[in-house]
């Protein structure tokens, strides 16, 4: 999921370098919100692994 944030984020700058104003808005809002996935799935992920032990 970080992957794809991370592609999301150079779609994003690669649109504004060419002028394309709302297709970056686009890519960088969808970026944002697999990030903010990506860290909750993370703290999950931690807490659950830390109760197994």
């Amino acid at each position: 999921m970080l992957r794809w944030t991370v592609t999301f984020i150079i779609l994003a700058i690669i649109a504004g370098v060419f002028g394309f104003g709302g297709i970056a808005a686009g890519a960088a809002s969808i970026a944002k919100i697999l990030f903010f996935i990506f860290i909750i799935l993370f703290v999950v992920s931690l807490i659950r692994g830390r109760k197994k032990i």
